[in-house]
């Protein structure tokens, strides 16, 4: 398909000595455009929309780049509420990277904006900058223009562009070259006002002198136009002088890798297991996921809240609260030896260094924001869990039966599994003759393709057919091996539970104490590094103290061993990530059992890792509200 003609930048041209060149604010696409105009062409002035009086407080802010600030300017209260206007000096914002580049090349910056004690914004919903990838910014301007609406009659924005034509006719006498920046919904209203010479109104004289703070770094996502961590990565790359023309995607991806490994990293810091099911085709079908999640928001790009709920949805919990901090993210941002004062920022508020809180509206505001809830339920502090093990009562505790469920179905699988395993073995090959039995063996037949026919006879292949017989006897016991070798250390709570009803399994278990991970009042969270269960459920001894298993040297052992005491037949179903070791099928011969191992990987690594979690409640009564902590 060929490009449309509007392509030309003419379309931008105000006058022989002016180029008008709109924006959208917030996007690091468009501060990209910015850049890119400002390096491959002459010019000789930029006019920055922004008044006067915020000059040398932001180009202070400009050159201390990366660190974040706000350039803050006292509104009159209005409604009794105090009020303040603000300018954030974010790397990803089109003007400030006008200024910026503007300062390097050392070209003259005239701030052309009428000075207003109140400002009045225009809330603006504009495309997805990501589609300057595949469209000249020309085209991209010319496609909204059918959209923008004029501005109201007697409005603020109406004597704002009145006053920036003027200041553009003031300005073309004396450069030769001026490239204009302004914002889509004042775009084509500027050139008519420019063109008819509209009269306009003087500025006003009371207005606030502005104020630079640092932002606190907690706070950063609701002042920068991009995500945290992705405007790290602009700096990043501007630093290194790597090319950033992609970043708005790749940096996704950047990010997703950034946080398994802080979520990985997490977990080996704090002594548990390191989950690996986060593996790169499910990050594959995240990102699917999250561009359809995108494009029904009809966007290019997914913003902060489909990031998170995708991670949530396919990763968990912990997955997705890790995603939201890394996210936020932004290293550059240190404020605690500086001299500036700082500032915490919402939605719309500024909490200001006296504890005042004061609304707080941005002259460069990008696409709106607005909360959107969703459920995640974070780990508590470790001084909080240490609080609510000292209240543990030791004689009452309980499992929580949803997990109970999920493991005792996947206990059945496996049973079933074994059986299947037992009766392969049994299984035999013979020629076709008149049945077709339990199937044709595919690979008996093909071992037999070589096979010459009789002399005189059609040449014709040997079908082979197999027969399987019914297994004999069945599995009751099932050992889960999870890790090996089980580190006594890591795993020293060592338990015995019995079945509440018949459905349940008696369960033998080695795992990590519980009274370490309390994630709520009388609730700990505790993970199996091994397990057996026997079903039909019956009493037995408790397998850790039972001097008749003396001779198991190993936690593994000591399973095994009492799998094969205590199982009824002589099948004893064994997954393991390993192959059996001589000593535990000794160990089972002893006791005339016969281990069926089955591989651990033969499973979903990230079902296993969901399956090992498992909860410990102080009485019965928890599980009335257990499900508002736990999750799934």
């Amino acid at each position: 398909m060929a490009v449309s003609s509007s392509t030309d930048d003419s379309v931008f041209r105000l006058s022989p000595r002016i180029e008008l060149f709109p924006l959208l604010h917030g996007s690091g696409d468009v501060a990209q455009e910015v850049r890119e105009r400002l390096t491959g062409r002459r010019f000789d002035c930029l006019a920055v929309p922004l008044p006067p009086s915020f000059e040398h407080p932001l180009e202070d802010a400009v050159l201390d780049l990366p660190t974040i600030s706000v350039i803050v300017q006292p509104e009159r209260d209005q409604e009794g509420a105090a009020t303040v206007n603000y300018v954030p000096v974010d790397p990803c914002q089109a003007v400030v990277m006008g200024i910026r580049v503007a300062m390097g090349e050392g070209i003259p910056r005239a701030y052309i904006d009428r000075e207003t004690a109140v400002v009045e914004p225009v809330p603006f919903v504009s495309p997805d900058a990501y589609a300057l990838k595949r469209l000249p910014y020309a085209t991209f301007a010319a496609a909204m223009v059918p959209t923008l609406t004029p501005p109201a009659e007697g409005s603020q924005q109406q004597a704002r562009i009145a006053w920036l034509a003027f200041q553009l006719h003031q300005l073309e006498m004396e450069y030769e070259q001026i490239l204009c920046l302004c914002h889509f919904a004042d775009w084509p209203w500027i050139r008519q006002a420019y063109q008819q010479r509209t009269d306009y109104q003087t500025p006003a004289l009371d207005f606030g002198r502005p104020e630079r703070y640092l932002v606190e770094p907690a706070s950063l996502y609701f002042v920068l136009g991009e995500l945290p961590f992705l405007t790290e990565l602009y700096e990043r790359r501007r630093a290194t002088v790597h090319s950033d023309r992609h970043l708005s995607i790749d940096g996704i991806k950047e990010l997703l890798l950034e946080t398994r490994t802080r979520w990985q990293t997490g977990h080996d810091a704090e002594g548990h297991t390191v989950p690996t099911w986060v593996t790169p085709q499910l990050l594959q079908a995240y990102l699917q996921y999250v561009r359809n999640h995108a494009l029904l928001d009809r966007r290019l790009t997914p913003d902060l809240y489909t990031l998170v709920l995708a991670a949530k949805q396919m990763a968990g919990d912990d997955f997705a609260v890790r995603l939201l901090e890394t996210a936020k993210s932004y290293s550059y941002q240190e404020i605690e030896q500086r001299h500036v004062p700082h500032l915490s920022a919402g939605l719309g508020q500024f909490a200001l260094p006296d504890d005042q809180i004061v609304r707080a509206k941005n002259r460069l505001q990008g696409t709106p924001l607005a909360w959107r809830s969703l459920s995640l339920r974070p780990q508590p502090p470790r001084r909080t869990s240490r609080q609510w093990s000292y209240l543990w009562n030791p004689h009452r505790q309980c499992s929580w039966p949803p997990e109970d469920s999920k493991i005792e179905s996947f206990h059945t699988h496996v049973r079933e599994q074994a059986k299947a395993i037992i009766g392969a073995d049994l299984a035999k090959s013979e020629k076709f003759t008149t049945s077709m039995k339990d199937g044709i063996d595919i690979r008996e037949s093909l071992r037999h393709w070589h096979q010459r026919q009789k002399p005189g006879r059609p040449q014709r292949m040997e079908i082979y057919v197999k027969e399987i017989p019914p297994a004999r006897g069945n599995v009751d016991t099932v050992i889960f091996l999870f890790d090996t070798p089980g580190d006594p250390e890591q795993y020293s709570w060592q338990a015995t539970w019995y079945a509440e009803h018949a459905q349940e399994s008696t369960l033998c278990f080695y795992a990590t104490p519980f009274l370490n991970n309390m994630i709520a009042p009388g609730i700990g969270q505790s993970r199996y590094g091994g397990a057996l269960f026997i079903f039909p459920p019956r009493a037995i001894p408790d397998i850790w103290t039972d001097e008749a298993l003396g001779f198991a040297r190993t936690l593994e052992e000591r399973l095994i061993a009492a799998g094969a005491v205590h199982s009824r037949e002589t099948h004893v179903a064994l997954v393991t990530p390993v192959p059996p070791k001589a000593r535990w099928r000794q160990i089972a011969r002893q006791f005339d059992r016969r281990l069926v191992p089955i591989p651990l990987s033969r499973f979903s690594g990230q079902m296993i890792d969901r399956l090992r979690r498992f909860h410990v409640l102080n009485g019965h009564e928890i599980r009335s509200f257990a499900a508002q902590f736990i999750r799934e």
